[in-house]
């Protein structure tokens, strides 16, 4: 019997593995590594690709949406460029908060998303942007074209989640939030990032 094309004997890599997603920088894939029910910080080890536990988060702010990445992009040169004072990127791929009605509980999938803004911040002086987008399809935010159409507490709890998560003892956090944006100029950095993978990586 043959194996239908395409098809992965092994599992693939999350960032390296998956596509960008199928219209990009519009609509993009989400690879989620934490949901809005963990107080656990979880990442894709960059080795091996799955899910490890990085800390117990010390607060009990818990993260307001689908948390994760978008595979294949990377934060180099070109997102530094688009986020002012900026001293690097922060050399990991660009993270995407997914907006979602309907509770999604579990991690490690991945999903369309539609991208509407963007939160610049800065940790330690490195270009950390979260691109905010919404789940496709979605029957209350699946008409979300921008930013400016969220509720704005949505916003808000971002922006307080992200100033607070990397509270850790003995460290001083160094966040810096720098502006939100919407989806013009979310998509330019999503294809930044897209274009720091190519160069660091290639197309494969």
């Amino acid at each position: 019997m043959s194996f239908p094309a395409p098809f992965y004997r092994w599992r693939p890599h999350p960032w390296h593995g998956l596509e960008v997603g199928p219209k990009p920088p519009d609509k993009v894939f989400a690879y989620i590594e934490m949901t809005p029910f963990d107080s656990i910080k979880y990442e894709v080890d960059k080795v091996t690709g799955y899910l490890y536990v990085d800390r117990p988060q010390r607060t009990t702010s818990l993260p307001p949406t689908l948390y994760g990445f978008i595979p294949r992009t990377y934060c180099d040169k070109r997102v530094k460029a688009m986020s002012s004072g900026a001293e690097s990127g922060d050399g990991d791929p660009l993270d995407i908060c997914v907006v979602s009605e309907r509770p999604i509980n579990r991690s490690e999938i991945f999903l369309n998303a539609v991208v509407v803004g963007v939160i610049q911040l800065l940790d330690h002086g490195e270009a950390d942007d979260k691109i905010i987008a919404v789940l496709e399809n979605d029957h209350i935010y699946g008409h979300v074209k921008d930013l400016e159409q969220l509720p704005r507490v949505i916003v808000e709890r971002l922006k307080h989640y992200f100033r607070t998560y990397k509270m850790v003892e003995g460290q001083e956090a160094e966040i810096e939030i720098l502006n939100a944006s919407g989806a013009e100029k979310a998509r330019k950095i999503v294809q930044a990032a897209i274009d720091d993978y190519d160069e660091a990586f290639g197309r494969g």
